[in-house]
């Protein structure tokens, strides 16, 4: 996500904060993926007040917006905050710069549609939470920017997100990577434009356009509204001692196996 989307990362942050109201988790540690400046972390210090957050940010800010990413930085540090890494060092090395069971809560917006394997994000996920412990994401659906698909393909040139899938294409991904309780939602975002190059400056930053049109397009050809497909989800990492199930087997270690006693 972008410069010129920043706000609606925010607002879909908000979004899944207020989601969050009706789950009951104690929290020590939270990862942030990915960070970014802006006021939803206040809101995560007042939601969970002593716990130290860990953060995976997104690109290299710059100007203004990396001042106050360092300020922030301070901030975390001084009030236990854990430490930051890129985003880049994960998309290279397919790892969290964290040990095994280590936070309560993973908090991920507007994430996985940028992932070419979100399978594999899942699996890092499951790694790094604690038993009991919270996987709450957001992501852009294969409907977002549905205006730009239905135009003639010679108007612009287009390019799918990295990862289509649709709320139940994640849905069954997740309970396949031994999460539990999953809870799915969806729903649709449209924003209006008076502008062409407003229109074109977000299908950019929301990764629509494989390049940005070499000349200007006709007048009347865009449409002046973009659909966004925001879909929602949390689960559960319960049953972390229980190996992972092969042909329908689940198997348990001797010595998690224990005697009733009066």
């Amino acid at each position: 996500m972008t410069q010129p989307l920043r706000w609606l990362q925010e607002e879909i942050a908000d979004r899944m904060l207020q989601k969050l109201d009706i789950v009951k988790l104690e929290v020590r540690d939270v990862l942030l993926i990915p960070e970014f400046p802006g006021r939803y972390f206040s809101a995560f210090k007042k939601r969970f007040p002593g716990a130290r957050i860990y953060g995976v940010y997104e690109g290299d800010p710059t100007g203004i917006e990396a001042l106050r990413f360092k300020a922030l930085q301070l901030w975390r540090r001084l009030f236990r905050g854990g430490p930051s890494s890129s985003l880049a060092v994960y998309l290279k090395s397919g790892k969290l710069d964290l040990p095994d069971n280590s936070v309560d809560l993973i908090f991920s917006d507007l994430l996985l549609q940028d992932l070419a394997d979100p399978r594999h994000f899942l699996q890092e996920c499951w790694r790094v939470l604690k038993e009991g412990g919270l996987l709450s994401f957001s992501y852009l659906g294969p409907d977002t920017g549905k205006e730009l698909r239905a135009l003639d393909a010679g108007v612009l040139k287009l390019k799918n997100l990295l990862s289509p899938w649709d709320m139940h294409d994640m849905g069954d991904a997740v309970l396949g990577e031994r999460f539990s309780d999953p809870v799915m939602d969806m729903e649709f975002l449209h924003l209006d434009y008076e502008s062409d190059v407003l229109l074109l400056a977000d299908a950019g930053a929301l990764k629509l356009l494989q390049t940005a049109p070499t000349k200007t397009v006709e007048k009347g050809l865009l449409p002046q509204k973009l659909t966004l497909e925001v879909v929602y989800g949390h689960a559960w990492a319960i049953g972390k001692h229980l190996a992972k199930a092969q042909d329908n087997v689940a198997y348990i270690d001797i010595n998690q196996i224990g005697r009733k006693t009066r």
